[in-house]
């Protein structure tokens, strides 16, 4: 049973207390079996590897409960020119950006099929732990719906075996839609209940999916042991009609009004703002050229309406974990939302307690990640810089020194 001593850090546990000067973590196999001051560690008598974190700050690995490791950018040409097969080769190299970044959790919100987990879980490629969704429902003409006014159609999550197509309407379809969804091995079920600015035949304040196509949803996953529901959610009608439904998390948020933000509150329902998504379409569209003109439209007219969405929620007491939407933007570029978390209020230490410990509780893994405390997964990162001093320092990829994934070393650059 080796042990390992990660030292000579700050340590920010991801409790949202105060920081520990001279903190450590003692780590055993792929468990952590104390955190705190090291003078407080009882260090055990057998062989022990010290890890010296130079002065950094230690951390619990980050987590993003929103991205799709199974794409990268929406070039319609390079898409439709692409092999299918030349998809899981490229998620590869997304899995491992998002490690470099010091995210060791992700949840999949639509791609990543449980195939993909399974060589992740068995060590047969590098990448983050994963939850996942495999695709993301829609109903005919929504936000999951490709099909183009040429009358073709461009599925962004293809069907394949082990991953059901994901158009349904009406409730028993839908009934139907989920069990296949669960089947192909969901871990959540996502589904999008509003149009969406990268969906080339609706609007984001579009409501789709009816409160009882939702409500079957919510049914259908508490009957394979809770398993929860993920909702793409945008328009006010559409996020209000999920939430009553009893779904679990609202994704993006856009057009949040009082009435959400109330029922929110009420029903304990997490809010994933993925801020950066609709920013990197316009950015990319600036510097790339690769963003679709309605896509491009639908961000420049949401932009500022997101962000004061997401700040009246927080405001108001909203749970937020930290989501981006990585794909939409390159992967790796994750922590660039914390410094826009910041940006509509909250301060560093909770954008950072929205990434660990609110982030898994969202997860339904606070027992296992989240926080650095005896009994926990080993998943642990040092960074070079203070991220209470300067949050936005972590989207330097250069400046995450250490990753420690469930107890083994994926990074370091010490």
């Amino acid at each position: 049973m080796p042990f390992s001593l990660i030292h000579n850090g700050t340590l920010i546990d991801g409790n949202g207390g105060a920081p520990i000067k001279e903190g450590a973590v003692l780590v055993q196999d792929n468990h952590i079996r104390a955190a705190g001051r090291k003078a407080d560690i009882s260090l055990p008598d057998a062989p022990l590897t010290m890890l010296d974190a130079g002065g950094g700050w230690i951390l619990p690995g980050l987590i993003d409960t929103h991205v799709h490791l199974m794409m990268e950018g929406i070039d319609i040409p390079r898409l439709m020119t692409t092999p299918f097969s030349l998809r899981f080769y490229q998620a590869l190299d997304h899995m491992r950006r998002t490690l470099d970044a010091g995210i060791t959790t992700v949840r999949d919100a639509g791609g990543a099929d449980l195939g993909l987990k399974q060589a992740q879980v068995s060590g047969l490629v590098t990448g983050p732990r994963m939850q996942i969704s495999i695709t993301a429902l829609s109903t005919t003409g929504g936000h999951g719906d490709s099909w183009m006014p040429s009358g073709m159609t461009l599925r962004v999550f293809p069907a394949y075996p082990g991953v059901p197509v994901n158009i349904c309407d009406g409730v028993e379809e839908v009934r139907q839609k989920v069990r296949e969804v669960l089947r192909a091995g969901a871990e959540v079920i996502k589904v999008c209940a509003t149009g969406g600015v990268l969906s080339p035949t609706d609007h984001p304040e579009f409501t789709q999916f009816s409160e009882a196509e939702l409500r079957v949803m919510v049914e259908e996953g508490a009957f394979r042991r809770g398993v929860k529901v993920m909702a793409h959610a945008q328009g006010a009608e559409g996020i209000k009609n999920a939430v009553r439904a009893g779904i679990h998390s609202i994704e993006h948020g856009i057009y949040l009004d009082d009435e959400a933000i109330e029922l929110m509150l009420a029903h304990g329902t997490y809010l994933v703002p993925t801020l950066l998504a609709p920013l990197s379409v316009l950015e990319q569209a600036e510097s790339k050229g690769n963003m679709p003109e309605y896509g491009v439209r639908k961000a420049r007219e949401t932009i500022e309406i997101h962000s004061e969405s997401i700040e009246r929620a927080h405001r108001a007491g909203v749970t937020i974990a930290m989501g981006t939407d990585a794909g939409v933007m390159p992967h790796g570029t994750n922590l660039r939302e914390l410094g826009l978390m910041c940006q509509i209020g909250m301060n560093p230490m909770a954008a950072l307690v929205a990434t660990t410990k609110t982030a898994a509780a969202c997860l339904g893994w606070q027992d296992q990640v989240g926080t650095l405390e005896r009994g926990k997964l080993a998943d642990v990162i040092v960074t070079k810089t203070d991220p209470l001093a300067n949050i936005r320092s972590l989207e330097n990829t250069a400046n995450i020194a250490l990753v420690m994934l469930d107890g083994r070393i994926v990074k370091d650059i010490r």
